[in-house]
């Protein structure tokens, strides 16, 4: 009997394997997507916060300052750019933004607020201010005078990082400064004159830079527009001193020759001379 049932066992199929898997899910009953998502949200929320701080905590220089540092051909384009003709026209962080429902603000393309909101210096009022008493007493002084009125459009105002600049720029018809040399035609003297008063009651200090065009010297003149240009940074200064700006207002002279053209497309446009002068912040 025992060796039949050892028989039979051989001939029966041998039992099934049963292998059992257990899947172990990190996270609790919905996984972990849940935290990517909600990382990306409160570090959105963060960057949103910070905007808001910085614009609630920085002036509008530092807020000019930080956009520049992010777009930097901003700087270039400022520093380089005498803007639009016109009486005292110019690129300024209150031009009017060119928004489709701008609904008659000013501002800049990055921050915009309601027209005649002077603010308080941490609110930029202070450059604003500024800006627009200057506009207003050159304003006065150029209309005072018939030859003042026609050299308006000689006399753009740029808001820099650096302050507020005054471009003085030649044109077919108009030059400060004699071809070639650094003696001031009397019709610029005359305007130097109502730049003088203008600026006498702000304390701030001044820099003169001037620019050349880039028609060339011929050789052995002795002079180049590098000299060229430093000279008549000087004849300025001389001459608003004699119109009753302290010396101690100075802060920097200097010539950069044709480095810094206004028409870039033609470096012998009559533009590209001017000279440029700069209340500091």
């Amino acid at each position: 009997m025992a060796a039949r049932k050892k028989e039979q066992d051989r001939t029966e199929p041998p039992a099934p394997i049963i292998v059992r898997k257990v899947t172990v899910v990190e996270g609790g009953h919905h996984g972990g997507a849940w935290k990517v998502a909600y990382a990306d949200f409160v570090t959105a929320m963060m960057a949103f916060f910070l905007l808001l701080w910085l614009l609630g905590a920085t002036n509008e220089k530092q807020r000019k300052g930080l956009a520049d540092y992010f777009t930097p051909t901003l700087v270039k384009l400022k520093q380089e750019s005498a803007g639009s003709n016109g009486l005292l026209g110019g690129s300024s962080i209150t031009d009017v933004d060119n928004y489709p429902n701008r609904a008659g603000q000013t501002g800049t393309k990055s921050l915009t607020f309601p027209r005649d909101a002077t603010g308080g210096p941490k609110e930029g009022g202070s450059a604003m201010k500024r800006r627009q008493s200057l506009e207003a007493k050159l304003s006065e002084k150029l209309k005072a005078s018939a030859t003042l009125r026609r050299l308006t459009r000689q006399v753009r105002l740029v808001d820099t990082t650096q302050g507020l600049r005054i471009d003085l720029v030649d044109n077919a018809d108009f030059s400060m400064f004699r071809l070639g040399t650094t003696l001031l035609t009397p019709d610029a003297t005359e305007l130097l004159m109502a730049i003088a008063q203008s600026v006498s009651d702000d304390s701030a200090g001044l820099t003169i830079r001037g620019h050349t065009d880039s028609v060339p010297w011929k050789q052995g003149a002795g002079a180049n527009n590098w000299s060229l240009s430093a000279g008549r940074a000087e004849a300025t200064r001389q001459a608003l001193m004699r119109d009753g700006i302290p010396a101690a207002r100075f802060r920097r002279i200097e010539g950069v020759a044709d480095r810094e053209l206004l028409v870039k497309d033609n470096p012998a446009d009559p533009r590209n001379r001017r000279i440029s002068i700069t209340l500091l912040d």
